[in-house]
């Protein structure tokens, strides 16, 4: 008996020695009565914490996708039958660099017949030029005919009236030259220069020039080049298929700018704004990157039961080894107070429209006190009045 009453004391002051004092940086400790499982009264353990000046932040976390900031759809510019394929899938490549083209056949006849019809045309305006100007000179003959010479004055003497006689006009001794009168100033006063036909020359070259420009473009439009610097994300098809303009045939990411996609809760969503600094954590890597938010939708999505907001958040320095597709730990800052009284989060409880309360510990006492509250972080509230540097508050009650 005397064994397990002996027992029975040791364990009783086990419990009792339990319920110690603590005592860390600015937490200090006090000790109030408590009852043991037995219903014993003993000490336990009051956690206070003293008001500091440091910093006040808030953070909101989600996780989030590795992805490209720009990703391209090429295409051919017409249809036909594919040649050669240059890349696949998870190739880098540089700006200008050749990825797939098509048989150049079709395009390259268009090309020349297209360059054949111009070249007539130019020959067509050339001559009709040429008529034109001989006209020209013809027009400036007629409207300016020799001088003429004033005769002297005479006395006037009165004749006796003779009747004329008729006289046909004697034939024109210059022949008529492409079907036109050898004496246009006859028939109008003035000639024919021939400006329609130059007009409708340059009209026949004006649209024998796109034509020749359009063909050129196809026949370009039968190479896809690389637009910028990147990774190939996907090759849709291969040599020997046919494939019709308009239709994506290599998908082409910049994968040396990266960007990172989170969806954060309604609730976190509306305190986040462009320009707010963000970390961001790599899966399978304990390495953090400084990161900034670039653009929050304005509009959220639902699943039925949460709202969400999609936000793109880029990176300061892009890591070289990103993968689309990566997930990601994300984490903005939100708000922040360089130099605040503080005390922990747990140590105000009741807070509402800036103020709250806590448990300040004095004199071995504990005495409820309301104050006002700035920034309420995720590890300490500012504390804006009420209390003053040194106070010690009860950290959870």
């Amino acid at each position: 008996m005397s064994n397990e009453t002996g027992q029975s004391a040791s364990k009783r002051r086990m419990r009792w020695t339990g319920a110690a004092i603590v005592v860390s940086g600015a937490v200090v400790g006090g000790v109030i009565g408590a009852l043991n499982r037995d219903g014993v009264d003993q000490p336990a353990a009051i956690v206070v914490a003293v008001a500091d000046r440091g910093a006040v932040t808030l953070d909101v976390a989600t996780i989030g996708t590795v992805e490209p900031a720009t990703t391209r759809s090429l295409t051919f510019a017409l249809s036909g039958t594919v040649a050669s394929v240059h890349v696949r899938a998870g190739n880098k490549v540089s700006k200008g660099q050749k990825l797939a083209a098509l048989d150049t056949t079709d395009a390259a006849d268009a090309l020349a017949d297209a360059r054949t019809a111009l070249a007539e045309a130019r020959d067509r305006l050339s001559d009709s030029r040429t008529v034109a100007a001989r006209a020209t000179a013809s027009a400036t003959a007629c409207a300016r005919p020799g001088k003429t010479v004033e005769p002297a004055a005479v006395p006037e003497i009165q004749l006796p009236v003779i009747e004329p006689m008729a006289v046909e006009p004697a034939p024109s001794a210059e022949p008529a030259i492409r079907g036109r009168a050898a004496t246009p100033c006859a028939t109008h006063g003035y000639p024919d220069t021939g400006s329609d036909q130059v007009l409708t020359a340059e009209q026949q070259v004006n649209r024998a020039e796109r034509a020749v420009e359009t063909a050129q473009r196809a026949l370009d439009g039968t190479v896809i080049t690389a637009p910028i610097a990147g990774t190939v994300v996907a090759v849709e098809g291969k040599v020997g298929d046919q494939v019709r303009t308009g239709s994506t045939f290599v998908s082409l990411a910049d994968t040396y700018t990266m960007q990172v996609r989170a969806d954060f809760p309604e609730a976190d969503a509306g305190a986040l704004t462009a320009g707010q600094g963000a970390t961001v954590s790599l899966a399978d890597s304990d390495d953090t990157y400084q990161a900034e938010v670039v653009q929050v939708d304005p509009a959220g999505t639902s699943d039925g039961t949460l709202v969400r907001y999609g936000v793109l958040l880029s990176f300061a320095d892009s890591p070289s080894d990103l993968l689309v597709g990566q997930s990601a730990q994300v984490q903005v800052r939100t708000g922040e107070v360089a130099d605040a009284l503080r005390v922990p989060s747990t140590a105000v409880h009741d807070v509402s429209g800036g103020s709250g309360t806590v448990l300040v510990r004095a004199a071995n006492r504990s005495e409820e006190r309301v104050v006002a509250v700035g920034l309420r972080g995720d590890r300490y509230t500012e504390i804006t009045g009420g209390l003053e540097q040194g106070d010690q508050v009860v950290r959870s009650w």
